[in-house]
């Protein structure tokens, strides 16, 4: 079939470049998905020779806009368009596009090119990172700019999502959010083209999402998705909206310009195949025999726009200069928030302000997060509808609301997939540590954005509360017992369970500290008793994941209580016991499981010396990712089951967490 247009030959030249170099990099891999970018090839062009402000030199670049692909099976269209726009990507990127350790990978990943701001793929993910970005970028505006320089945030989120991306929750969950925020900034252009793997999308899909969104406060607007005039007064209509996101619903035909497979699922994720290639190249004006063709005149268009963007950008930047000699205060500001400056002696500075006395570890953390927020301007966060219970809400510092966007709270509402995912984006934008929170057991709830974060070595901090069956009276619905060997199994996932007051200031600091991947701080309902160490405890023993809490009376323990979180003062107490039978006992706390594996021999041993005949571990969860540590006999008390609805010391006793229990199964452990 013969397509038809009335835009520009060009822009229709262009557009067909940008369809021809994705299903080339897609057939020569022989792996893919060519209907995305064939389909959304129009708004591509549009955006980026028109509109999108970025900086192939500088993708950096503060004040860009910021692209998200959120269908990432399209990658092949963002990858096209910064080789076309002229990042530092090679045609040899394209023609290696899913080999191994190629720079162009199945779906985009943060840090594979410059220009790749998000890693996407699980639908709906990208879309809500982009509502992260859209609440950066105003936070930003809000905290920097005045009523003489606005260099901040005064620039645009576009996003492309499908259909796909429309019926995952977390979709509807982070615009629902962004429409009650007006995020304004947000300009999302919606690939409607009705299929998907399984076929048409009518067989699951039939709402209307433009009143969907209308409803979410959306400002909406329909065009013909391949029509450039459409496209680009769409674009700037949204541009000139200033109270709430816009929804371009673009109508597109998937795999454009192929004349067997335009409009069918067969397009969706698989080569055209050689012949369909050929056939569809010369359907568009293009010679059969040429792959990767790039004309000169669209090279030259997109030189053109190179051009034109490196200029705004430098003068950006000489303003920038002159902003920072005129604000020196707001300019120390900027950096220390750019850089997440954390101050050198931040762990003694929140040792020294912890609350005396028995609390629960989650109250501790609340009034360690207020030292936090005074120190770290980068810190922001909030909860799914939960501080009153998770003690997160910064205290000195209004919420972000609506036309209020100074805040570093966030109510979230109870979205916390939403949550975890817009996180994420503002973690991508820059200058932000963000937090979470929820209770424990709700992590299943976000455990995509869990396991992007880790994913992609981004610093994000989830405060899960309410971490173990000592919940109590709310019962097996509400009580952990295996999400915290879940968080443990995620790789590059710090998960951190603190005993007591010092344990979570330590566990604190190192998840501000480490900014090359995401945490996970556990903490209790429950009030726990400052734990007595011994008197040579260092703090720094804490970010080994491990160390002795309380020794042997030889130094020479047979048994080794290996213990985390609440679980630590039990533990104890049954050491008391034991050692009333003569037997030599040791207790480790266990603040972070993966962190003590990671340690040298010679440490290990320190803290389970050679004269150890067996292991115990104490842990009011699951047994799953627990291994006897140098062949050592082990010993998991732990949950082999969920909870039950009881007042929590009703639980330790039924479920064997006291002293008492605990003492009588190591003894009967020791004599097997």
């Amino acid at each position: 079939m013969k397509t038809t247009n009335t835009n520009s030959d060009l822009g229709q030249l262009t557009a067909n470049t940008i369809r021809l170099l994705a299903a080339d990099g897609v057939q020569k891999a022989n792996s893919g998905h060519p209907g995305l970018p064939m389909g959304m090839a129009d708004c591509a062009y549009v955006l980026w020779t028109k509109y999108l402000k970025h900086n192939p030199e500088k993708p950096d670049w503060p004040n860009r806009d910021r692209f998200v692909l959120s269908g990432g099976h399209g990658s092949m269209l963002l990858y096209s368009m910064l080789y076309l726009s002229g990042y530092e990507v090679e045609m040899d990127d394209l023609k290696s596009f899913r080999q191994w350790q190629s720079r162009t990978p199945g779906h985009p990943e943060a840090g594979c090119l410059p220009g790749v701001e998000t890693t996407s793929g699980p639908l709906g993910q990208g879309f809500a990172n982009a509502v992260g970005m859209a609440i950066a970028a105003k936070m930003t505006a809000a905290r920097f700019n005045s009523t003489k320089d606005g260099l901040f945030g005064t620039h645009n989120i576009y996003c492309f999502m499908g259909d796909g991306d429309v019926m995952e929750g977390v979709a509807s969950e982070a615009a629902s959010l962004a429409g009650h925020l007006h995020l304004d900034n947000l300009i999302v252009l919606y690939d409607s083209n009705g299929i998907t793997i399984e076929g048409k999308t009518a067989l699951a899909f039939s709402e209307s999402v433009k009143a969907r969104f209308e409803a979410y406060n959306w400002h909406m607007i329909e065009i013909d998705g391949h029509n450039h005039t459409q496209i680009a007064e769409a674009i700037e209509q949204a541009q000139a909206v200033s109270d709430r996101p816009t929804l371009i619903i673009a109508t597109t035909r998937i795999g454009f310009g192929s004349p067997n497979k335009q409009d069918t699922s067969e397009v969706h994720g698989a080569p055209l195949g050689a012949d369909e290639l050929k056939i569809t190249k010369r359907n568009l004006g293009f010679s059969e025999e040429k792959e990767f063709y790039v004309p000169s005149e669209v090279s030259q268009l997109f030189a053109q726009r190179k051009a034109e963007l490196l200029k705004e950008s430098a003068v950006w930047y000489t303003e920038f200069e002159a902003w920072q000699q005129g604000n020196p205060q707001q300019a120390e500001l900027y950096s220390r928030m750019i850089e997440k400056h954390i101050p050198e002696n931040l762990e003694s500075d929140l040792i020294a302000a912890l609350p005396e006395g028995d609390a629960a570890t989650r109250a501790i953390s609340g009034k360690i997060m207020q030292k936090i927020a005074e120190n770290v301007p980068a810190f922001v966060g909030g909860s799914a509808d939960l501080d009153p219970s998770t003690k997160t809400f910064l205290k000195a510092f209004p919420a972000f609301q609506a036309n209020q966007f100074h805040g570093r709270n966030f109510h979230f509402g109870i979205r916390e997939h939403a949550m975890g995912a817009v996180n994420n984006g503002i973690a991508l934008y820059g200058g932000y540590i963000p937090f979470g929170s929820t209770f424990l057991v709700f992590a299943d709830y976000m455990r995509p954005p869990l396991r992007m974060a880790a994913l992609m070595h981004m610093q994000n901090i989830s405060v899960f509360t309410h971490d173990s069956i000592f919940v109590g009276e709310d019962g097996p619905t509400h009580q952990p017992v295996e999400q915290l060997a879940s968080l443990r199994i995620i790789p590059n996932m710090l998960t951190l369970r603190p005993a007591d007051g010092v344990e979570t200031a330590v566990c604190w600091t190192m998840a501000l500290r480490r900014k090359d991947g995401p945490s996970a701080l556990l903490l209790t309902r429950q009030n726990v008793a400052p734990l007595q160490r011994e008197a040579d405890f260092n703090p720094a023993d804490i970010t080994r994941g491990a160390y002795t809490v309380a020794r042997a009376k030889d130094s020479q323990p047979e048994v080794v209580l290996m213990a985390s979180g609440s679980e630590v003062q039990p533990a104890l107490a049954a050491k008391a016991i034991l050692e009333q039978d003569g037997l030599g006992v040791s207790v480790v706390s266990v603040p972070s499981k993966e962190l003590f594996e990671q340690q040298s021999r010679e440490y290990q041993r320190r803290v389970i010396p050679e004269s150890v005949k067996k292991l115990v571990v104490v842990e009011a969860g699951v047994a799953f990712g627990w291994q006897g540590y140098f062949q050592l006999p082990l010993l998991m008390i732990g949950m082999q089951q969920f909870g039950a609805s009881a007042p929590y010391k009703v639980l330790a006793e039924k479920y064997g967490f006291t002293g008492t229990r605990i003492a009588e199964k190591v003894k009967a452990f020791i004599a097997e």
